[in-house]
């Protein structure tokens, strides 16, 4: 019919409010359905008064306003939610009906639902979407993936509502199958945790080590975000540290307790499956719980001593180089997520495009930055390149800034200033960088304990057992990589 719906959108929370809006200011006609009728209601005759947004009170007239192949896109909350909406939904669809899930989901449910759907015959893809209510609205970070029959059919609606880089391409493009889309996603929130964790312990040093004011503070990461640390996060964190209520600065009045919904944890537990050592996200979700206990920190404030209390440093000789340190850990944060892509890749027979993917990332996400340029460009001159820390440009950068880096840990250290995430950033660095690592005696005490065996340096890769206690014993344990 005619005046069928392009697409249609389940879930009428901030982001698919945002998203019909968005889709409809670019032309598409949107069907909007929510569990409760009132809220549609209110949403038709509210934000969307005027539009030609069609609200739906049942899914039965939802899918009846859709022209064929239907597309419908879910904005629910993940888990349990997301597979009974889909329940609901396919004994109303024809085969080849795209059903999108544009939530939150861990991108192992979104494998399942891809098998099932597939086998139901009808198409199913998991998108990534980022940027909180003002990308929804103004245009996202698209990250979709799954059966890739269905992108035909979505490219010119979520291209069209993606943010665009200053070159005008779309932030958003194929990702791959099944789970892929929400697993990019997954790396996404695993970096913007990286990033906030960074920036915080660049705050903490400004305040304890430098003695900086807010108004000193917020001056200093404007200039920042004029240069190389030029991003999204940068530049909220300058706004927030000036932002004021009743003469009072508002951060000040924030308790120091972080929460958290997951998205990082997963990429941790991910990563620890791979073995791929993303060590500065994981301690950026443990930084977080780490805060969760502010009832125990206080109480240990008042028991447990650090380094006797020193007078501040002067911050202007100090400021250039906690940039460059903040910098120099921002490129191991995608340098590790990079990774762990590259693992995922191998793992579940996916063909990701990480130069396209920095380039869904350059807009509309939190982690939007003039940094994603380099990383573009470092895959599309070498779409093999086995880790950022080879390119000629990051290569370059961190050894004009890991000076810097270095003396800020050091200082850090010194005067019992926490920097978790910036720490083990440098020791992943120096870690990759060494030739030998310490792993041979780790090796010989497993075989020592267990009689896990290990490989020569000079041999054929078999392996060996050394009978260290002379018990006259030959038996050794089956290897495994774990």
């Amino acid at each position: 019919m005619s005046d069928a719906a392009d697409i249609a959108v389940i879930g009428l929370a901030v982001m698919g409010q945002n998203l019909i809006l968005n889709m409809n200011d670019h032309g598409f006609k949107v069907a909007a359905y929510n569990r409760t009728y009132e809220k549609t209601v209110a949403f038709t005759e509210g934000p969307a008064k005027g539009t030609d947004i069609i609200g739906t009170e049942t899914l039965e007239s939802l899918v009846d306003s859709l022209a064929t192949p239907r597309k419908i896109m879910l904005m629910v909350k993940a888990g349990a939610p997301v597979d009974a909406v889909i329940a609901s939904l396919t004994p109303l669809l024809d085969a080849g009906d795209i059903i999108i899930d544009g939530g939150n989901s861990n991108f192992e449910d979104s494998e399942r639902r891809a098998k099932l759907l597939d086998n139901l015959g009808f198409l199913f893809v998991g998108s990534g979407v980022s940027g909180g209510e003002e990308g929804a609205r103004n245009g996202p970070s698209l990250m979709p993936g799954g059966h890739k029959a269905a992108w035909p059919h979505l490219k010119p609606i979520f291209q069209s509502i993606a943010a665009k880089t200053e070159a005008g391409e779309p932030c958003c493009d194929w990702v791959g199958d099944g789970g892929a889309g929400h697993f990019v996603k997954m790396v996404h929130n695993g970096i913007e945790y990286g990033d906030m964790q960074l920036i915080c312990e660049a705050y903490d040093f400004m305040q304890k080590a430098l003695g900086m004011d807010n108004k000193t503070m917020q001056q200093t990461f404007s200039n920042w975000n004029t240069g190389d640390l030029d991003s999204y996060l940068i530049e909220i964190t300058a706004d927030i540290l000036g932002f004021q209520e009743n003469g009072e600065y508002v951060v000040d009045t924030i308790l120091d307790r972080a929460g958290q919904k997951g998205t990082g944890k997963w990429t941790g537990i991910n990563a620890l499956e791979l073995g791929v050592p993303l060590t500065l996200i994981g301690e950026a979700v443990f930084a977080r719980a780490l805060s969760a206990i502010k009832d125990e920190r206080v109480k240990a404030s008042s028991i447990l001593d650090g380094p006797v209390k020193q007078d501040s440093l002067n911050a202007t000789d100090w400021i250039d180089g906690l940039g460059q340190a903040l910098f120099a850990a921002k490129i191991i944060s995608y340098t590790q997520g990079y990774m762990l892509m590259r693992a995922a890749a191998d793992e579940y027979n996916w063909d990701l495009q990480y130069g396209a993917i920095a380039q869904m990332w350059r807009g509309g996400c939190i982690i939007r930055s003039a940094f994603l340029d380099d990383i573009k460009a470092a895959y599309d001159k070498d779409p093999a390149l086995d880790n950022l820390l080879l390119d000629d440009y990051f290569r370059d950068r961190i050894h004009e800034t890991q000076s810097s880096w270095r003396r800020v840990i050091g200082e850090a250290m010194a005067r019992g200033i926490p920097v978790p995430a910036m720490s083990s950033a440098l020791s992943f660095y120096d870690g990759y960088r060494d030739a030998r690592l310490p792993a041979n005696l780790l090796q010989a005490q497993r075989d020592y304990f267990g009689a896990h065996t290990y490989q020569k340096v000079d041999g054929d890769g078999s392996w060996h057992h050394t009978d260290w206690i002379g018990s006259g014993l030959s038996v050794s344990s089956s290897t495994y990589d774990a």
